[in-house]
């Protein structure tokens, strides 16, 4: 006799499970939202900048000098929670990152050269003019430093803007965005790598390059399961740190390791599928079957069903909402709390280092992106997406100049001084929110929202490459 399986668990109380989808349900929908994450960071950065412009302010700088120590015997490292969450959350955030860099390349925006070019010179553009427009502003040594502050685009915020825009926005129009930060934020991490980094000490490149050979190692021995790459991650990141290299480019180059083919595929699945359904129905039909027999057809299952996807896919969806809910988040949380006052910003660079981000983000990036933009389908290097006209490519070059996340993170490895690095945030903060809100007006100005049949991916395509 079939039985089918009740709609509660064993042990749930009705009332109860009923109360929690109530409040949770919501939650669950307002997730789902394509603007959603950009969302979670402004409310961060908003409760960060009231609380360190409150009387409760100095709590506010006090929570994040907070030591924590980790270690392991007498290896014991103790830093600051700002540094965990810089230095060390902030790895899986690049991970996040590399796993998407390195789908584009394999499938993506960046794996045909001809139809990759207009956005890396829509992106190439987008970082040169902003880091100029910077330069021109600070000549002196106490702050050309920035330069490459305003290079960077937040794509959470950037592609929570066009979401706003509904229709108006062609799929090829979100794709293009898409492509362009993603090749914005392998310019960041260079950028980063090269010139945001001590003096090089070769002993740490030989302990990161250890680590990477290591899990080069355990890929070529057949290592499926995510969680043996954790040492060898652990070990390239203080290989890093050591040499002088940022830390959280370890989270890059892990992500670029990443497999990008499955094993199982769908095909695969369904074989495996449907051996272990006649596995588990013959013993569904004999009377007397022990539960443990199903733990082998489970186990297979299980495989089957996570080797269907490639690993580089599986990681980034599994990570992602951490990445985008949470991790992000608390980085906003602990470094856009920015104390406005003449203390702060009284410094005699803060002025320029201010303007100079503010005009190189939402002056700066819309001209970049354009000018280089225009230059290569004029020279015929490439042409303009189906659907995109010259509008909505201003449109995106308005968009982005949302730097916030990356643009913040090079921020705190540009400035040592605490005025110059709060002059530097608050105009991240100031040009971004100028940033939206010009995409936006600009979007409902200037986009008709008439689509074009066939035109590049669906948006369901576009919504699912996102990242970051």
């Amino acid at each position: 006799m079939h039985r089918s399986h009740p709609q509660l668990a064993p042990g749930t109380w009705a009332p109860a499970r009923r109360l929690a989808q109530r409040v949770l349900g919501p939650l669950d929908r307002f997730l789902h939202i394509e603007a959603a994450s950009g969302i979670v960071l402004l409310i961060a950065s908003v409760i960060a900048l009231a609380w360190a412009n409150s009387p409760w302010g100095d709590a506010y700088e006090h929570l994040w000098h907070v030591p924590i120590t980790l270690g392991v015997g007498s290896f014991v490292f103790t830093q600051s929670l700002h540094f965990w969450i810089n230095e060390g959350l902030m790895t899986i955030f690049f991970f996040v990152v590399g796993l998407e860099i390195r789908r584009e390349i394999h499938e993506g925006e960046l794996a045909d050269l001809k139809r990759a070019a207009l956005p890396v010179a829509a992106a190439v553009g987008g970082m040169i003019a902003p880091a100029l427009l910077y330069l021109s502003l600070n000549t002196s040594p106490v702050s050309r430093h920035g330069w490459g502050v305003p290079m960077a685009t937040d794509i959470a915020f950037a592609v929570g803007v066009l979401a706003l825009l509904g229709n108006r926005v062609p799929p090829a129009l979100r794709v293009l965005l898409l492509a362009l930060a993603i090749i914005d934020d392998i310019g960041a991490i260079i950028v980063i790598a090269l010139f945001y980094s001590s003096g090089v000490a070769w002993t740490g490149l030989l302990i990161a390059a250890g680590g990477g050979l290591a899990v080069l190692v355990l890929q070529r021995f057949g290592v499926r399961r995510p969680v043996a790459y954790v040492v060898p991650g652990a070990v390239l990141w203080l290989g890093m740190l050591r040499a002088g290299v940022h830390p959280t480019i370890a989270g890059v180059v892990v992500g670029l390791l990443t497999p990008v083919r499955s094993w199982f595929g769908s095909h695969g699945f369904l074989t495996a599928a449907r051996g272990v359904v006649d596995e588990v129905g013959a013993l569904a039909g004999r009377e007397g079957h022990r539960a443990d027999e199903l733990l082998s057809p489970l186990r297979r299952i299980q495989t089957a069903q996570r080797e269907a996807l490639p690993p580089v896919v599986r990681l980034q969806a599994a990570l992602h909402p951490w990445v985008a809910y949470g991790i992000m988040p608390l980085f906003a949380f602990a470094n856009a709390g920015v104390r406005v006052d003449g203390t702060s910003l009284g410094h005699a660079a803060s002025g320029t280092i201010l303007l100079g981000v503010m005009l190189g983000l939402v002056v700066g990036k819309p001209l970049g992106v354009f000018l280089a933009s225009f230059a290569m389908v004029r020279l015929g290097v490439c042409a303009l997406p189906r659907g995109v006209g010259w509008r909505g490519i201003a449109v995106v070059g308005c968009v982005a100049g949302i730097g916030f996340t990356m643009a913040i993170f090079i921020a705190g490895l540009a400035f040592n001084d605490p005025a110059q690095l709060a002059a530097a945030k608050l105009g991240i903060l100031l040009a971004s929110a100028i940033a939206a809100v010009s995409g936006l007006l600009a979007g409902r100005l200037v986009l008709s929202g008439v689509q074009v049949p066939g035109a590049a991916r669906s948006l369901q395509e576009a919504e699912t490459s996102a990242e970051k």
